[in-house]
Parts: structure tokens; C-alpha cells; sequence
């Protein structure tokens, strides 16, 4: 049985999409992001890597599909926490100077949670990702755009594995109330596409409710 993702309804992965599924290890004791092979910290917010100086992008302005999405769940069962999986090619894997589609898909249970935490949590992504030494992160929801630059994959910044232990580890340092978090990445365009639609309607959902208080 395959990986199924599921935002409202479940989709199954197809065996030919490759799969990889890493578990975070422990923080260092002497630096929280010192296994990282690049710098990470708040001083890297706002940067900005031109075209030339990129490795790929995601997203962006050329691309339909491109979301980021965080899901509460109420069962704790539903959520492995401290996994990052990634769907279709790694960072290493994609050509360079190319422009890919990209799901970041954040699933997060926490006893004290509720729905309407979904879209504080969601908006922190976009400064998290920023902490990232040329790793550039722009917009929200489904107008998201990134990009590596060259010289931080050369630097060794060639899998979201490390993206997602970045993030992982500021999230819950920032919110403590977040019990388990799984984090999954996207780039296959036929997943990303089936999802893309569900993830509107959460967004639509959320703003409908947002509305109604």
C-alpha cells in the first residue's frame, strides 16, 4: 500500500512517484540548526535571489499550481510527528534553472488546537522558510514562490529534507501548544494539481468562517 494524502478527500500515490520519508533527528545540544549546511536565522528575512543566481524555483507567477497548507487534526493518531516526506523529485534531483509546481503541507495536532489556529500557524511558514540562508519565500496560500539559490545548494541546501527540520524545529520552539507535526512536500504536478483544488476549498472554507464570527 502506498502513501495517501489526504486535505479533504484521500489520494493515493502511485507507485511510479517516488517517495522519501525522513525522521528529524534530535537538535544538536551546541546550536539548534548546526546539522543544517547553511546558516539559518532571522537576519536572512527579506532576501531576495535573482534568476541567475538560482538553483529552481517553485511556483511563482508562471505556474497555476503552488500551494502551502496547514491542517489541524483531532486524532493524534493522524499525525507522525517529527517526519518529513517528500513526493515526487528532491531539490538535487530537479534540473537546474528550472521552475517546478510545489505543495509544503504542514498536518499538526496539538490537544489545545482548534481550526481557527490553522491560518496563524500557515502564515509563519512564508518567515520560517525566510530563517533559510537563499532560500527565498514569497507570498501565501496558493501564490507562493521559492527559490534556492546556487550558492546555497552548492553549499550542500539539496533536499527539503533539511527545509522541513528547519521548520519543524521553529515551530514547535514557537508554539509549544503543537504536540506532533508532519510536514510534506510535493513537487510530481499530477499530485499537486489534485490537490491544489481541496486546498482552495479550505481556504474558502476558513475565510467563511472567519466571516461569520
Amino acid at each position: 500500500m502506498g502513501l495517501t494524502i489526504n486535505i479533504l478527500n484521500p489520494i493515493q500515490v502511485p507507485e511510479n512517484i517516488p517517495v522519501k520519508v525522513y525522521n528529524i533527528p534530535p537538535a544538536p545540544e551546541k546550536g539548534m540548526f548546526l546539522d543544517i549546511p547553511v546558516d539559518v536565522g532571522p537576519q536572512y528575512e527579506g532576501q531576495r535571489v535573482r534568476r541567475e543566481n538560482m538553483f529552481v524555483e517553485f511556483g511563482g507567477p508562471k505556474l497555476k499550481h503552488k500551494f502551502e497548507l496547514v491542517r489541524i487534526r483531532a486524532n493524534p493518531e493522524e499525525v507522525d510527528d517529527g517526519k518529513v516526506i517528500i513526493v515526487g523529485e528532491d531539490i538535487n534531483e530537479l534540473k537546474r534553472g528550472g521552475t517546478y509546481p510545489l505543495a509544503i503541507i504542514l498536518e499538526v495536532y496539538g490537544g489545545k488546537l482548534d481550526l481557527n489556529a490553522e491560518g496563524v500557524i500557515e502564515r509563519r511558514i512564508h518567515e520560517f522558510c525566510n530563517y533559510i540562508q537563499g532560500f527565498m519565500h514569497l507570498n501565501q496560500r496558493y501564490d507562493i514562490w521559492l527559490r534556492v539559490a546556487d550558492k546555497s545548494y552548492s553549499k550542500g541546501l539539496t533536499s527539503f529534507k533539511y527545509v522541513g527540520t528547519v521548520l519543524y524545529r521553529l515551530f514547535k520552539s514557537a508554539f509549544p501548544i503543537i504536540e506532533k507535526l508532519q510536514i510534506t512536500f510535493i513537487t510530481n504536478e499530477e499530485i499537486v494539481g489534485k490537490l491544489f483544488e481541496q486546498a482552495l476549498k479550505v481556504y474558502e472554507a476558513r475565510d467563511a468562517r472567519i466571516l461569520d464570527r
